[in-house]
């Protein structure tokens, strides 16, 4: 799995107050993972909330600014409904590749064997039963092994936790078979070489997803932004794909959901940043969206 997020950084001078009858503090810079929404005729603010989809357990902690909103909240909106006891189940079939491809059909001999050996030799699996699969499916199942922890677990889960907790329903804002279609939609070919790539300099990819988890935690947008966009950690490929088409998409159902809910939206925090964020494309939309102090 890629994890994509980059930020649009917008300085702001000064100490800041929320907007009326707001219950948190805005941030006096752009180093947070929680935005607030206003303005443009709604009654109450809604929350952009920047998710990360693979970290430790220990690494999770929500703020009282997180909790509030989110106890606050009509609605908690996710990529997914992550609260749907069949997502899993029907995702399943989903995962694999259109016509019968099979992983072996799009790598050489020699290419192949090497996937297969690190799949048997690290993962305890078989690319007999598991070559069906997309191969960016594939490349996801690498990622937990390059963390020193466990358990591991994504933001995502442990919202869920929290809306139980707080006895919110969660909806979706994509479908599986949306999503499927999403990585139907890069050539398999493409993702097979960047897997092969992922597993030939391990050590390299390790670095970069321990990069990754670091800004992310540290809530450092600077950091972030330069990651998608530099050439140096290759992370710009596909992006109107799996980030900006999406976004635009989803401002569309925003601006309806909002009018009468006031909603937590948690998605990947790629989402956010830049003019083809959801930031941006609010902004464009006529909304305030603004930094909200995030400590845990």
């Amino acid at each position: 799995m890629r994890f994509l997020f980059f930020f649009f950084i917008l300085l702001i001078t000064g100490p800041l107050q929320a907007q009326e009858g707001s219950p948190v503090k805005i941030n006096t810079n752009d180093n947070s993972l929680l935005w607030e929404v206003s303005g443009r005729g709604l009654s109450k603010p809604s929350y952009l909330f920047g998710t990360f989809h693979l970290l430790c357990r220990d690494d999770i902690q929500f703020g009282p600014a997180l909790k509030t909103v989110v106890g606050n909240a009509s609605l908690l909106y996710m990529e997914l409904d992550m609260d749907d006891p069949m997502l899993m189940l029907g995702g399943l079939s989903l995962m694999n590749m259109k016509d019968g491809k099979k992983l072996k059909d799009l790598l050489t001999e020699a290419e192949y064997k090497r996937v297969d050996a690190y799949f048997r030799d690290s993962l305890k699996s078989s690319l007999e039963f598991l070559g069906s699969m997309k191969p960016k499916v594939l490349t996801s199942l690498i990622y937990p092994k390059l963390m020193a922890c466990t358990p591991v677990t994504g933001v995502e889960d442990q919202l869920v936790k929290l809306a139980k907790e707080y006895k919110k329903e969660i909806r979706g804002l994509e479908t599986m078979a949306f999503q499927s279609s999403v990585f139907d939609s890069i050539p398999y070919a493409e993702q097979a070489k960047e897997l092969l790539k992922t597993i030939d300099s391990l050590p390299k990819s390790k670095l970069l997803f321990d990069s990754m988890v670091l800004a992310y935690k540290s809530q450092n947008m600077q950091l972030i932004e330069r990651m998608l966009t530099d050439d140096e950690y290759g992370m710009e490929s596909n992006q109107d794909i799996l980030l900006y088409k999406r976004n635009k998409n989803w401002v569309e159902q925003l601006k309806v959901i909002m009018k009468t809910d006031a909603v937590f939206v948690a998605v990947g925090a790629g989402h956010l940043p830049g003019k083809d964020g959801l930031i941006g494309l609010l902004r464009k939309e006529g909304y305030t969206v603004r930094p909200v102090e995030n400590k845990e």
